[in-house]
């Protein structure tokens, strides 16, 4: 919470949501997200909110000097810690993780990070790449592997790609004909939309006028393949990471991916598998990390495990 009080006292001294982001280096919509936690912790409002112009309540005014205070007193404690740079050496390292590289990429990289002996905990946490960005901006976690924001990085963060990751077509095993006729027989399982995953699904079916049934919308890629595989309808989705078969992806084999089409695809996982004709579909997998983060060794030597374990599936 000292976090959310820092905040509140700079909103305070700025009369401004967004001064307050731009002076601690976070959004806007991360400001406000912050004070509505703090006003719910405390069980007061801390602002009045007119359009896009705030201002301290009553009791906003009344606790703005105790959070000055808590603040003070807070840094005087860390200076007395600073001494002890081993233990800051070896605090815990917050780690966010969409479930594909939880399952897929994350076992491998913390095998080569525990390999290397004495290191800081790990404490991972899962959601999807919109939530951990929110959780990045409000500084509740030091860096996450997840996929490319569509916004760009923040000048606070740094990206480093790990992976492009092609998509393929899915439908229950035995499924003959090719795309168009699976989206015409049977319900969609969807990647959910609101992700950046899913997303891009979206505009592939746009792009190439494929209407489908609505079935089933979700997160996880890893869990569309299992109702796949359950015969609940057919899906697009990232393949590398769930150990499904890619050939065919790119443009210049969009011949091979129709030819495959016609005959039902490759049968692997429990599921036909078909490459998608046209351009390659494919998401951009990294680790962004915020900044301050990054200075810290253990940070650093995590990164380049995560990229050794990427560059390993080739």
């Amino acid at each position: 919470m000292i976090r959310y009080l820092k905040t509140f006292v700079t909103a305070a001294e700025t009369a401004s949501f967004s001064a307050a982001g731009a002076r601690l280096g976070l959004t806007q919509s991360a400001v406000s997200a912050q004070m509505q936690r703090l006003e719910d912790d405390l069980g007061v409002q801390l602002f009045e909110r007119t359009g896009r112009a705030v201002s301290l309540s009553d009791d906003g005014r009344r606790l703005l000097t105790q959070a000055q205070g808590v603040i003070a007193g807070y840094q005087a404690m860390r200076g007395e810690a600073g001494a002890h740079d081993g233990q800051a050496a070896l605090a815990p390292i917050h780690v966010g993780a969409i479930l594909t590289v939880q399952l897929g990429l994350l076992p491998g990289a913390v095998q080569r990070w525990t390999a290397l002996g004495a290191m800081p905990h790990l404490n991972i946490v899962p959601g999807m790449s919109v939530q951990l960005l929110g959780q990045l901006d409000a500084k509740e976690l030091d860096l996450a592997v997840m996929i490319r924001p569509r916004i760009g990085v923040p000048a606070d963060m740094k990206w480093l790609t790990l992976m492009q990751e092609p998509y393929v077509a899915i439908a229950p095993k035995g499924t003959r004909g090719a795309v168009a006729d699976w989206a015409a027989q049977m319900p969609f399982v969807r990647y959910n939309r609101r992700s950046y995953g899913g997303d891009l699904v979206e505009r592939y079916l746009r792009r190439h006028r494929l209407w489908v049934r609505e079935g089933v919308e979700l997160d996880e890629p890893e869990v569309i393949l299992r109702l796949v595989r359950a015969r609940l309808g057919w899906s697009i989705v990232p393949a590398t990471l769930i150990g499904l078969p890619v050939d065919g992806h790119t443009a210049g084999k969009a011949g091979k991916a129709d030819r495959a089409g016609k005959g039902g695809g490759t049968a692997a996982h429990g599921v036909q598998v078909l490459p998608l004709s046209g351009a390659p579909l494919t998401r951009e997998l990294g680790v962004l990390v915020r900044q301050s983060a990054l200075k810290r060794a253990p940070v650093a030597t995590l990164m380049k495990c995560l990229a050794d374990e990427a560059q390993s599936r080739g």
